[in-house]
């Protein structure tokens, strides 16, 4: 077995002692509950017979309580073309449990929000805090005691760290996260990214942009860029917690069948009353949560899960901060570049070696942790494979994955790869700490300094982009989007006038306290800045023509004004609430959220005040 890297074994050992007191207690908990019992067998009649009393042809097989019952908890719906093709898995999954013996009923639904659609738009001050919201629902779907095992059914940006966030809380159960897989390959992306410029420009018309948008967004499945919803898959495979391979096969396929119907068959293998009892709360560990950092950097993935890792790991008694994924980001190499970072989508990368040639070439160089409990196989060396048919077109086997990438554009090896660092960098300075993601930006332009200009939400940007007042060197300062704020949004529809400053020649960076996503591309940006405007973060301080410097070669995150004079600055207010759209109901929970380092969680610092 190859040797662990020494800094990916540095930074768990950091992890663990710090997590030590939490995740004992977590463990403890998991422990006690697992000594309980099988909660079914401790219903009463009435219970119970609520329980089953719909049940069909599963009635007698669930009440005599000889059967392990899986538990479906679905984010379908059919607005999401992700989540589309779930609508019909859990009558199949029901099929597939009564071949090993089991049965399964579908335990609950959460919402599941898609960013794609609500970009831009009000709706997507909601987005960060569905993540808590799809937590609570599946919490929600396990409390009723019914089921040894649970099936969840989801893919996209809130909503795999929602339902892991949730079902931890039950850590006693073994459960397998269940894909669906990316839509088939539209229009080229480049192509995509140039008529979205051109539209900022004014030089195309809506309908051509409606036109271009529809042909890279067109039918079930995915979106195929390498955003969050894409980088939650990765982080499923290498954490051990899909069946080896389910990541990129693509919907309404015989394998993609065939792989759904393992992992329900698996889950009524690794129960607690055979000899594989695999819980979820010992799947996720520490080693696990490393994995996911280093998938998340080498395949250059999401900035959003700078913030979603620490929430997950935190509702299984794991701490770690921005500094742990900084130390591995200078160890760990970039070795994929998937559309934002290059010209292919998931569908080629998949075709390039996928997630298989990922894990195999990490673990040979040490970079991950083999020796992770995951839920199929002996250990991580297991998912460096691809599910395939057999020639009769029915059975499902694994090969190996390929010696090396078939197509280097796509995939490079750790002894050549695209970039030495795994590209997402911590910048910490007096106007506080915040992620930078270097990999899909020119290295020149990774420190910008540059005079600021102030905003407070990304209406105000666009409007003074099209009137030319950001027609210079400049760093767009959007302030007052925090957790406790707005609720955090993306601020997406920023890229497009931004990058077409930048290809005038200007220098131009992004700073603020929102978020940018797994769809950031070229711009520099420093995102996600705690402690946020609201409250008195250093952001609210910042008055237009103060010099700003973002630096991703030096980490700094700074403004030139005098110790002194920055002391005697007031905070500008922020402005007023959001309301509209549901966003007053969700006021308690901005209210109560923490700093984006900590996971932007209301519900997370509650539970940890009575943990």
């Amino acid at each position: 077995m190859t040797d662990l890297n020494p800094a990916v074994a540095a930074v768990t050992a950091r992890i663990v002692e710090r997590s030590k007191p939490s995740r004992d207690r977590y463990l403890a908990l998991v422990a006690a509950a697992r000594d309980r019992g099988s909660e079914r067998g401790n219903l009463a009649c009435g219970n119970l017979a609520h329980g089953f009393a719909a049940a069909g042809e599963d009635k007698p097989a669930i009440r005599a309580g000889n059967a392990m019952n899986i538990g479906i908890v679905t984010a379908y719906n059919d607005m999401l073309s992700a989540h589309q093709p779930y609508g019909g898995y859990p009558d199949r999954m029901k099929l597939w449990a009564r071949e090993v013996g089991a049965t399964a009923q579908v335990a609950g639904a959460t919402p599941a929000m898609c960013d794609g659609v609500t970009q831009g738009q009000p709706g997507m001050e909601l987005s960060l805090f569905s993540r808590d919201t799809i937590a609570l629902s599946t919490a929600v779907a396990l409390s009723h005691g019914m089921f040894e095992s649970a099936a969840l059914l989801g893919i996209c940006d809130k909503i795999v760290p929602g339902l892991l966030i949730g079902a931890l809380r039950f850590g006693h159960l073994p459960m397998i996260l269940v894909p669906a897989g990316p839509m088939p390959s539209g229009l080229a992306n480049k192509e995509k990214q140039r008529i979205r410029q051109l539209y900022a420009e004014g030089k195309v018309g809506r309908a051509e942009l409606l036109e271009s948008e529809s042909a890279s967004y067109h039918g079930a499945g995915t979106c195929t860029f390498y955003g969050t919803a894409n980088s939650n898959q990765m982080m499923m495979e290498v954490m051990g917690l899909h069946m080896p391979g389910a990541a990129f096969v693509n919907p309404g396929t015989k394998l993609r069948q065939a792989v759904t119907r393992a992992a329900v068959h698996r889950l009524a293998a690794i129960g607690w009353d055979g000899d594989d009892y695999r819980p979820l709360g010992r799947c996720v560990d520490e080693k696990a949560i490393v994995n996911a950092c280093v998938g998340l950097l080498a395949t250059g993935g999401s900035t959003n899960h700078a913030i979603h890792i620490p929430a997950i790991a935190r509702a299984a008694g794991i701490v770690i901060d921005w500094e742990d994924l900084d130390r591995l980001s200078a160890a760990v190499p970039l070795i994929a570049r998937v559309y934002p970072n290059g010209s292919g989508d998931v569908n080629h990368f998949q075709a390039a070696g996928g997630m298989a040639w990922v894990i195999a070439t990490l673990l040979d160089a040490g970079m991950l942790h083999r020796d992770i409990m995951t839920v199929a196989g002996r250990d991580l060396r297991d998912y460096a494979a691809d599910p395939v048919l057999a020639e009769d077109g029915e059975a499902l086997a694994w090969r190996p994955a390929p010696d090396a990438p078939l197509d280097q554009a796509m995939l490079r090896p750790v002894a050549d790869p695209f970039l030495p660092d795994g590209g997402m960098r911590l910048v910490r300075g007096n106007l506080g700490r915040g992620t930078m993601k270097t990999s899909a930006v020119d290295p020149a332009r990774w420190t910008i300094e540059a005079p600021a200009r102030i905003f407070s939400d990304q209406d105000q940007v666009l409007a003074a982009f099209k009137a030319g007042e950001l027609e210079r060197d400049v760093v767009v300062v959007v302030r007052f989007q925090g957790p406790r704020a707005n609720g955090m949004p993306e601020l997406h529809k920023l890229t497009p006038p931004l990058g077409v400053l930048q290809d005038k020649g200007w220098r131009v960076a992004l700073v603020t306290d929102g978020r940018m996503s797994g769809a950031s591309g070229k711009v520099p940006a420093a995102i996600h800045v705690s402690p946020e405007a609201l409250g008195g973060g250093p952001l609210a301080r910042l008055r237009d023509g103060d010099v700003v410097r973002v630096s991703g070669d030096d980490g700094t995150l700074d403004v030139a004004v005098s110790a002194e004079e920055w002391a005697a600055r007031v905070p500008a207010p922020p402005p007023p609430a959001p309301l509209g759209t549901g966003r007053e109901l969700f006021a308690f929970m901005r209210h109560g959220a923490d700093d984006a380092e900590k996971g932007g969680s209301a519900m997370l610092a509650a539970m940890e005040e009575v943990a």
